[in-house]
């Protein structure tokens, strides 16, 4: 059945499990379910996959698993989008959220190109991002530290009568 067609694949990644659901053209949408985490296994996808349509087109919600997903499948050549589960549309009664659903939905929504793409940053912008974050991040704790600090001597009616210099 390989020909001109493209295969869409939606994933729905976690920690310990990745739920896959793909639809071929506009044809029906089959679940996969649970095909792993590891590469060989994502490796047994992709094949599986390529055996199905000459074009692979993959996507995944952004979340705490990062983009190293992305830049696995984009290494390998095939058509990755990682997108803002914020600004995906969903029905106003449909409150149940099941791995399976969400993947079903992914790959429906690509498939109607109505999703709204992630910026992944290259590996350098991540690392430099997480090291600002990281620096933030201890600021505040060294500032919050110090508040602790000024009201626990202040509780104790311990005063200090020179200037502070909490700096190095």
């Amino acid at each position: 059945m390989k020909n001109d067609s493209t295969v869409f694949v939606g994933l729905d990644v976690h920690k310990e499990s990745i739920v896959a659901a793909y639809a071929i053209d506009m044809g029906e949408v089959q679940i996969l379910g649970n095909v792993g985490i590891l590469q060989r296994d994502l490796d047994r996808l992709c094949t599986r996959m390529q055996s199905k349509a000459s074009g692979v087109t993959f996507v995944y919600e952004a979340g705490p698993c990062g983009y190293g997903l992305y830049r696995y499948l984009t290494k390998k050549g095939f058509a990755c989008m990682v997108c803002a589960p914020s600004l995906i549309a969903r029905k106003p009664g449909d409150r149940v959220k099941t791995d399976r659903r969400d993947a079903i939905m992914l790959v429906k929504a690509l498939r109607m190109n109505d999703l709204t793409r992630v910026h992944v940053p290259d590996v350098e912008d991540e690392a430099f991002r997480d090291l600002v974050r990281a620096w933030s991040a201890a600021k505040q704790d060294l500032r919050q530290a110090r508040q602790r600090l000024k009201s626990f001597l202040l509780m104790h009616d311990v005063r200090y009568t020179g200037t502070a210099n909490w700096g190095p």
